[in-house]
This record gives structure tokens, C-alpha cells and sequence, in this order.
């Protein structure tokens, strides 16, 4: 056996090691029942960092199509930066939610496309990302004011968080969300509840003390989205821009308050013109049937290709299992998520994989009927047969990278797969298959090939 068949060996056995470790949690994972999947997730385990993820069509959850009302951005901003900047905000949101592998992305003019898998809350999620979330800290005035009456100039009544309670507040804000620095959740107060802490940036936290200052003895609401929250009392003056905003809260509602101030306000409101949810059960039959054509698919290609080819079909198999372990190997390494037209990409990478191998073994053919001998023909029939697969392979690479580029979603889950599933597939059929041929034809002569 000579060298360059020896170094082919053992970077096959790398690859294969390696794509193998990098499945090993993604299969620790999923063998796993729902109540361990669950107390892993609580602790945040970091095997879940490493696993193969599921789509939206996979595993369940939910997407949303958002229309931000761009008539009502603030006269300063431009659309296309309202857009932006409402599609960063929306992704902070989500990210500090904890959602796995989330899609946010812009569509259209005024719209923002919201993928979230496994959300099983729906409630929660159209809450926290729908949200204004405009933070305003506004003087209450000492004067009281009847059930009918307006309010004075420079004035105007907002609602309090408990119902039938009313406040006469300025219209103007002292100050805005945009001066937070942090907000976290704590428990505390009379009743140990949860209530939001809050922390004010240098120059904020400046100009909020010289508003307690002025004001001591007179009540701060803290006012989100219209609602006024709380307002407390001013004590004394507050010199180091904390503060606390209380209320019923539950701890995930405080949680959910703490998230969408530390993302910031939205420019405009959004609203939601579209809600599909998609339950477990549905990913579960996905992924059933998927795994189904996958296998029938594989079944019958593998009975074809040991019938025709006889013994060489056998390693065309050993090829293709082993294709199917480096591709599904590399989308665990490199964390991209599993979808339903994913699988499908895989069952045309098998189909593809196979066609390479079917090239190679003809041209074999051709030479061992012209008189070669095995090991000379199996040298041609992989010389002749390599520029073929090359140019084919290539042309589709080139499809799947603009498939990514250019789509969406479900088509970017489709390019992943075959952009990877083609590069796995010309390593085993050329590298992989090759290698073997010459394992078994240099350690005796074959006067006979099975092909």
C-alpha cells in the first residue's frame, strides 16, 4: 500500500471520527424523553449548544408577519431606518427570550418576518415582541380633577395600571427609555414581589437628579406604553440614576418588562397581520415521513446498486452511509437548523451521491472492455469520469449559494443541505470509494472485478 492511499485512509477516518463526535449530542438529545429535555433546558446545559437544530416545521412554534405603521414614526426618522432599527430591536427581544435558532428578517416594504421554534407560549411571545415598550417618566401634578373634566394645558390624564385609577400627568416626559442603561428584575418591597430595578446612563443619571432635586415631595410616574405603571413618591434627591418601577407583577410579566426595556422602544407600533402556529405533533409527522421517504429512498437505491454493480455496488454503499454521516455531521458542527425542505435535500443528495458512483463505475466498465486490467481501469474510469462529476457538482454548488443568498426560510434550509450534501458526496464517491479500490487491489491481484 503506498503512501498516498495510507494518507487517504486516515483522513477519511478523521472525517468520519470527527463528524461522528460532533453527532454524538445531537443523538444524546434526542433520545432523551421530554421531562429530561426539560430539566436540561432549566439548567442550561451546554449540550444543547451543540445539537442538531430543528426547524419551525420540525419541532413545532410559531411565525409571525409584522406590519410596522411607518405613518407614525417620528417626524426625524426615515422609513428605512425606522425599519432597521424596529428589526433590531425585535431581535434583541427575541434573543433575551431564549429562543433556539430564531428567523427575523425584513419583507417587503413596511413588513418583518418572525420565526420562533418551540415556542409553546404564544401569548407571552406576541406580547413581549409587539410591544411599544415607550418608557416615560412624567411629573404628576398636585391637582385633582373630576371624572368629566379635561385636563389643563401642558396636561393629560392617563390610566393606571389598577383599573379605575387615573392620572394627571405632563404631557411632556422628563425623561425616556433611551436613558436606561440596564433593567433587571428583583424582589423586594413591602409584599416581596417582583419589580423591575433600573439603571441610568452617565449623562441620564445627571440630569435625573437634578429632576428629583426640583421636585422632592412630589409624585414621578413612570409611565409604559400610556399606562402609568407606578409613581412614587420623591423622597430626596437621587444622585446615582437608580430607580425601581413597581407594580402587580407576576415574575415572568417582570421579566418580560425587564426584556423589552433593555432592547429599547420601538419607533412606531407594530402590528401583527399574521399567526401561524404549528404544533409538535405536526413537526412530529414531519420528521416521520421525512425519515420515511429517506429510507425507502435509500433502501431501494442500495438494492439497485448491489444488484447491478454486484460487489462494487457495496462500496458505492459504504460511500453513501458515509456521506450521510459527514452531512449530517457538518450541519451539527456548524449549528445550522434542520427543516422540512432540508430532509428533502438530503433525499436528492442520496440520489445525486449515487449518480456519481454510477459515472465512475461505467467508465470502469469501459476500460476493463477494452482489455485492461482492473487496476489500470479503475485509475482511467476514475481520471475520465472525476472532470464530469466535477462540472456537474460545481454548477449545482453555484445553484445552492445563490439559493441562499437570494431565499428565504425554508428555501435557505434547502440550500444548506444540498450545498453541503454535494461537497460530502464528491469527497466519498471520489476520495472515499477511490481508496477503497485501491486497498483491495493493492494488496493482491484481481484479475476479475466485480462491476
Amino acid at each position: 500500500m503506498n503512501k498516498a492511499t495510507q494518507w487517504k485512509i486516515t483522513i477519511t477516518l478523521v472525517v468520519v471520527a470527527l463528524s461522528l463526535w460532533f453527532l454524538y449530542p445531537s443523538f444524546q438529545w434526542y433520545t432523551k424523553s421530554a421531562e429530561e429535555k426539560q430539566k436540561l433546558q432549566q439548567i442550561e446545559d451546554p449540550v444543547i449548544e451543540k445539537i442538531l437544530k430543528l426547524g419551525l416545521d420540525l419541532q413545532g412554534g410559531m411565525r409571525l408577519r409584522l406590519e410596522v405603521e411607518l405613518d407614525k414614526i417620528p417626524e426625524d426618522m426615515e422609513a428605512n431606518e425606522a425599519m432597521n432599527r424596529a428589526l433590531e430591536i425585535i431581535r434583541n427581544r427575541v434573543d433575551q427570550f431564549g429562543v433556539s435558532e430564531p428567523l427575523i428578517a425584513k419583507q417587503g416594504l413596511n413588513w418583518i418576518i418572525v420565526q420562533l421554534p418551540g415556542v409553546s407560549d404564544a401569548g407571552r411571545a406576541l406580547d413581549l415582541i409587539g410591544k411599544t415598550a415607550l418608557l416615560e417618566f412624567k411629573l404628576v401634578s398636585d391637582q385633582t380633577i373630576g371624572e368629566d373634566e379635561e385636563a389643563p394645558e401642558g396636561y393629560e390624564i392617563l390610566q393606571g395600571r389598577e383599573s379605575g385609577k387615573k392620572y394627571l400627568v405632563k404631557k411632556e416626559a422628563e425623561l425616556t427609555g433611551a436613558a436606561l442603561d440596564n433593567a433587571e428584575v428583583k424582589v423586594g418591597g413591602n409584599f416581596n414581589r417582583p419589580r423591575i430595578s433600573f439603571t441610568m446612563k452617565n449623562d441620564s443619571a445627571e440630569k435625573f437628579k437634578n429632576i428629583t432635586e426640583l421636585n422632592v415631595n412630589r409624585r414621578l410616574a413612570i409611565v409604559l406604553d400610556d399606562i402609568v405603571q407606578s409613581a412614587p413618591n420623591i423622597k430626596e434627591r437621587i444622585p446615582n440614576g437608580q430607580g425601581i418601577i413597581e407594580g402587580n407583577f407576576t415574575m415572568e410579566t417582570a421579566k418580560d418588562l425587564a426584556i423589552v426595556l433593555r432592547a429599547g422602544a420601538l419607533p412606531a407600533p407594530v402590528k401583527i397581520i399574521e399567526k401561524r402556529v404549528v404544533g409538535p405533533k405536526l413537526g412530529r409527522d414531519s420528521i416521520n415521513s421525512g425519515i420515511k421517504a429517506m429510507t425507502i429512498g435509500l433502501i431501494f437505491i442500495l438494492l439497485f446498486m448491489i444488484a447491478y454493480y454486484k460487489k462494487s455496488g457495496i462500496i458505492a454503499v459504504v460511500a453513501l452511509l458515509l456521506n450521510i454521516i459527514i452531512l449530517f455531521g457538518a450541519m451539527a458542527y456548524f449549528h445550522f437548523t434542520l427543516t422540512l425542505p432540508g430532509i428533502a435535500g438530503i433525499i436528492l443528495i442520496i440520489g445525486m451521491a449515487v449518480d456519481a458512483n454510477v459515472l465512475i463505475f461505467d467508465r470502469i466498465m469501459e476500460e476493463i472492455e477494452k482489455g485492461k486490467t482492473p487496476r489500470v481501469a479503475i485509475d482511467a474510469g476514475y481520471k475520465k469520469a472525476t472532470t464530469t462529476i466535477l462540472d456537474a457538482n460545481i454548477t449545482t454548488l453555484i445553484a445552492a449559494m445563490f439559493l441562499f443568498q437570494f431565499g428565504t426560510g425554508p428555501v435557505k434550509g434547502f440550500a444548506v443541505t444540498l450545498f453541503i450534501g454535494i461537497l460530502a458526496s464528491m469527497f466519498t464517491a471520489i476520495i472515499v470509494a477511490k481508496t477503497i479500490f485501491d486497498m483491495i487491489t493493492s494488496e493482491r491481484q484481481i484479475k476479475e472485478l466485480s462491476i
